[in-house]
């Protein structure tokens, strides 16, 4: 597999979930780091989460999690990945009970600190 497959399987999945993505990622750091929208979108959208074996929902539920455990610092992201978790599908609820499991790994600040910014993202959604 080259590098351009998993660019071109990648893009249109970051593009349905995150419209504009290499463009902003671009504009913000590819001045610093060249290439690194694009390089983003390969790895993480062409190799990671195109891949077989689990639905975009269950990836996107399991990256709530692990940003869940990594602590309060990954908010941006966290946020990010919780509305992707919506558009395929993920229920407010089954992201609260994700987010809330969480708490036995990271603790209960950072599943509380979690758990607020799905609010946001909730409640932005409503308005």
């Amino acid at each position: 597999m080259s590098s351009s497959d998993a660019y071109d399987r990648g893009k249109p999945m970051a593009e349905a979930t995150n419209p504009g993505i290499e463009e902003t990622l671009a504009a913000r750091y590819d001045a610093l780091l060249p290439g690194f929208s694009k390089s983003l979108i390969e790895v993480a959208y062409g190799h990671y989460y195109t891949r077989e074996g689990l639905d975009a929902k269950t990836r996107y539920l399991t990256t709530i999690a692990a940003l869940t455990a990594m602590g309060g610092q990954t908010a941006p992201q966290l946020k990010v990945h919780i509305r992707n978790a919506l558009g395929s599908g993920a229920s407010q609820r089954e992201i609260a009970e994700t987010i809330n499991q969480m708490a036995l790994y990271g603790g209960f600040p950072a599943m509380v600190n979690a758990l607020n910014a799905a609010i946001e993202v909730f409640e932005e959604d409503a308005a």
